[in-house]
């Protein structure tokens, strides 16, 4: 494999056995580092979240130079959770590779997941607390604030399947992040590996569970407890626990479809499955 790939990145093969492996050890992780990771991970990207809408609040640049640009600044989230370490569940999407090789069970994966995105929730919700308290939407005239809402509620007003089919191609883009990630052996690798995709999820518009788990809490803070913004006003409707949880069910329902059938699964057939056989 050496001359197909190269001394300093991992084949395709190998990567499946480091995901397995990887996926294997996070399943058997105790509550409590499992809980504390997941919280990091859940206020990593709620950061990349924080930097995206910082861009997007910029109305003298053109719409597809902000959406790119604001996808280039998103990555950190998933760049800090991948080198830093920390559990995000989109990315634990992939441990059902070790489980459809029979190396954990259903339990155990179900297990990660449920703890993962609760942490997660914790996480980013927790940042959106902080961030608010910092005065941060206050920024440029508040336009930070106001595009925080308007974010939120064009994401809570999504149809069940639009939302659902956004968040299964949001976490194609991740979970293949996450796999090219494991290809590399330096920070670096890791790096370019993880922007690009990250870049075109965020570019194109899908639907990321956690980053919605930061910004729909920050725009209800905004909108009840802050002071009234020019979209407050202009908007009948307002982001509550409803819609905030009329958007997660599709999306995290979307992004396991997209992580763990079309990577997940995917790549065991190939590399896994095929190979044992």
């Amino acid at each position: 494999m050496t001359e197909l790939y190269g001394a300093d990145a991992y084949s395709p093969t190998e990567i499946a056995r480091r995901v397995e492996a990887v996926g294997e050890a996070k399943a058997r992780l105790a509550l409590l580092p499992l809980a504390m990771l997941g919280v990091l991970a859940g206020a990593f990207i709620g950061l990349g979240a924080m930097l995206f809408v910082l861009v997007k609040s910029d109305v003298s640049m053109g719409f597809a130079t902000s959406q790119l640009l604001g996808g280039l600044v998103f990555s950190l989230g998933l760049l800090m959770v991948v080198v830093a370490g920390a559990e995000l569940f989109t990315g634990n999407n992939l441990l059902v590779m070790a489980w459809a090789d029979g190396r954990i069970r259903i339990g155990q994966v179900l297990r990660n997941w449920t703890v993962v995105c609760l942490s997660n929730f914790a996480g980013a919700a927790g940042l959106a607390v902080l961030v608010f308290w910092s005065g941060h939407t206050d920024l440029n005239g508040g336009a930070v604030g106001q595009k925080v809402v308007q974010l939120a509620l064009a994401k809570q007003e999504l149809p069940f399947w639009t939302a659902l089919v956004r968040g299964v191609l949001c976490n194609v883009l991740v979970c293949m992040a996450v796999w090219m990630a494991m290809a590399g052996r330096s920070v670096v690798d890791k790096a370019v590996a993880v922007v690009f995709p990250v870049m075109a999820f965020v570019a194109a518009g899908f639907e990321h569970s956690i980053a919605n788990m930061y910004l729909m809490p920050l725009a209800m803070l905004i909108q009840q407890v802050g002071p009234p913004t020019p979209v407050a006003a202009a908007t009948v409707t307002s982001m509550g626990m409803l819609g905030m949880l009329g958007n997660l069910l599709p999306v995290i329902l979307g992004n396991l479809l997209g992580g763990a059938g079309l990577v997940g699964l995917v790549y065991h057939v190939i590399y896994l499955r095929q190979s044992r056989n």
